[in-house]
């Protein structure tokens, strides 16, 4: 196996960078640039040479096989941040016989490969680099520690010992067995598929907290949605005027609120229009509204423009002239509003679960399937053993295939393409 490296921090002028490299001959190669290397898990100042030219002086930080991230021996100097001794010491790098630069993602995908990291694990890696707001950092953070592997691990276990227990009928039936297996079977399948299905419910809210939540604006034209965008934003992200049509296309503003990821939409105002174009900003509108997690209906007067679904904030608009209800222009009751909003939003994100992505949801989703088919089959009797072990055996690979256990070659070139060189 290959030798790799690169540079493990951001790119650019800093304080430190960081060059990371791991391979059967990371040892060899640090002792090149470091001469000796400090002892597995400590720190040594090294002066670091191309040949005898010295390059920077440099903490040394040394990982044995497995006991690093990757699994393998791994180096890691940790040097001043400047542009030239950074480009110095990864050419010296290049030069050493059996080494090459790190493909995109490749120490992340050696440490799946080294039983480092389970699939799922490598996404919520992902997910933590790409976090913008607490909620996320919280999330990725729990499905990086492996917390759906264990769930995982504890279903699988379950499943193995039911299908056991079916083939164990299925291999006497021509013969009385001794004891009905069908209670037990039961209550494995009723455990894990309570769990599956609670898991599979907060699939979307966890799906939600790492893309972020959807806020419409909604109201009739010059009802003051682009001002209270724009106030909600704090800067003009939307052109307001007196015109009635302004907006003709959805507007988006991205926020954090209370540590939840939430994009704002500035939809266009909803009334009939003989004007072609306004007509289809108006339909646009509609069908992002009814997409979105949270609707704002922003009134001024008149009668609802659509249906309000459950948790949906009704608002009288423009204070400042009505004397009630909120105004963008001059902030009345918008930290009301805020708080409702986030109630709402914080609420339904109390019940996500450790499932991040929709290829998670895809496969709890066949394995909560299979397993309600198996259970119709076991109560069915035991005739139906056969077809009920199946049904088990295909949400086994449905959760194998959650893990990354089979089916990933796809999933991995997918996920590792987003992820820096250093990682």
């Amino acid at each position: 196996m290959d030798t790799i490296f690169a540079l493990a921090s951001a790119r650019g002028k800093a304080g430190v960078a960081v060059i990371r490299v791991s391979g059967p001959d990371a040892f060899s190669a640090g002792e090149a640039l470091a001469g000796a290397l400090p002892p597995a898990r400590t720190t040594g100042l090294r002066t670091l040479r191309n040949g005898n030219d010295p390059i920077d002086e440099a903490l040394v930080l040394t990982f044995s096989e497995g006991a690093s991230f990757t699994g393998e021996p791994v180096v890691e100097f940790h040097l001043h941040g400047s542009t030239a001794v950074v480009s110095s010491v990864l050419s010296t790098l290049s030069s050493v016989p059996g080494l090459r630069m790190a493909e995109p993602g490749e120490f992340t995908r050696r440490a799946m490969e080294n039983e480092r990291l389970d699939l799922a694990q490598v996404e919520g890696l992902a997910d933590l680099i790409d976090s913008e707001t607490e909620a996320q950092r919280k999330q990725a953070l729990r499905v990086l520690s492996g917390a759906l592997g264990e769930k995982t691990s504890h279903w699988r276990k379950d499943l193995v010992r039911a299908t056991a227990l079916l083939e164990a009928t299925i291999d006497f039936a021509d013969e009385e067995v001794p004891v009905d297996v069908s209670p037990e079977v039961l209550d494995l399948i009723d455990r894990t598929l309570d769990d599956v299905r609670t898991e599979t419910a907060g699939a979307r809210i966890s799906e939600r907290i790492r893309d972020g939540f959807e806020v419409a604006i909604v109201g009739a034209p010059n009802a003051g949605k682009s001002t209270l965008l724009n106030a909600l934003a704090g800067r003009d992200a939307a052109i307001t005027s007196e015109v009635a049509g302004t907006t003709r296309d959805v507007l988006e503003v991205r926020m954090d609120l209370a540590g939840l990821p939430v994009t704002i939409l500035d939809t266009a105002g909803l009334r009939e229009s003989e004007d072609v174009i306004e007509r289809l900003g108006i339909e646009r509108a509609k069908a992002r509204a009814a997409e979105a997690d949270l609707r704002i209906f922003l009134l001024s007067g008149e009668v609802l423009p659509m249906d309000p679904m459950d948790g949906d904030i009704v608002v009288q608009g423009k204070s400042d002239l009505t004397g009630t209800g909120i105004s963008g222009k001059t902030g009345e009751g918008l930290d009301f509003l805020v708080e409702q909003i986030t109630s709402v939003l914080s609420e339904r994100a109390s019940h996500a679960g450790t499932a991040i992505r929709e290829r998670h949801r895809v496969a709890l989703s066949i394995a909560q399937a299979a397993l309600e088919n198996a259970r119709i089959e076991v109560e069915s009797g035991s005739e139906r053993s056969e077809l009920a072990a199946e049904e088990l055996w295909s949400a086994i690979r449905a959760l194998d295939a959650l893990m990354g256990r089979v089916d990933v070659e796809v999933v991995l070139d997918e996920i590792f393409a987003s992820f820096c060189l250093g990682k």
